[in-house]
């Protein structure tokens, strides 16, 4: 009896810590728009911010050496919702390989990817996604005025930037692979549900407030 009842707080422990952590990723990414857009002369040019159909934050992409390609991260996508005032529930993504430039003497790089089309995002909602091979993708422009103004950036369906060492810069992270973080949303939303369910029809939990609060104040389309 003592045993099962041992096993029983092991596996509510195991669930909270879950929560937690993706909670606290959750909280991370607004961070890390919150800075990024904070800084006028180093942001996401707004018009862009304003076109893009979804957006991806992944804080604190790690060298992992367990990986092939030498990079692991975890983050979050938010979409537009369907009446085009403000944003989705976040769905969880993971995110492996790809050149993610990290700078010399940094051991993390946080990434933001800004989905520009519905043809992207529905790309992006499939179980496995490949940037530069199941889309095109190019370094995104830098700076809050600045808009995308060379062939490639125009035409990609998603733009890429990186910030390791407190430098923001677009970076195109061609090769990276993304996929469904099926444990964190899991722990979000209390049962096992697509990326494409939680950006369609899912509640934000209590946690996402904050992301979600950040993703309207920069760009709402009300």
């Amino acid at each position: 009896m003592k045993l099962r009842h041992f096993a029983v707080v092991l596996t509510f422990s195991g669930v909270l810590f879950g929560a937690n952590d993706a909670v606290r990723r959750l909280h991370e990414s607004a961070e890390v728009i919150t800075e990024v857009m904070g800084a006028a002369d180093k942001a996401i040019p707004q018009d862009l911010f304003d076109k893009a159909e979804c957006l991806v934050v992944v804080p604190g992409v790690k060298k992992a050496a367990f990986i092939v390609g030498g990079k692991f991260g975890r983050g979050f996508i938010s979409c537009r919702r369907e009446d085009r005032a403000g944003w989705s529930a976040p769905a969880a993504v993971k995110v492996e390989g790809g050149s993610f430039g990290f700078q010399i003497g940094a051991s993390e790089t946080d990434v933001v990817m800004a989905v520009m089309n519905r043809r992207g995002a529905e790309k992006l909602l499939q179980s496995k996604f490949t940037l530069g091979a199941d889309a095109s993708v190019a370094a995104g422009p830098v700076g809050r005025t600045t808009s995308a103004d060379t062939d490639a950036q125009m035409q990609a369906e998603i733009l890429t930037w990186s910030r390791a060492r407190g430098v923001f810069a677009g970076i195109a992270l061609n090769g990276a692979t993304l996929r469904p973080d099926d444990e964190s949303n899991k722990d979000l939303y209390g049962t096992l549900t697509s990326n494409r369910e939680v950006i369609e029809h899912a509640k934000p939990p209590a946690g996402a407030g904050e992301l979600l609060n950040v993703l309207n104040k920069y760009s709402s389309r009300k």
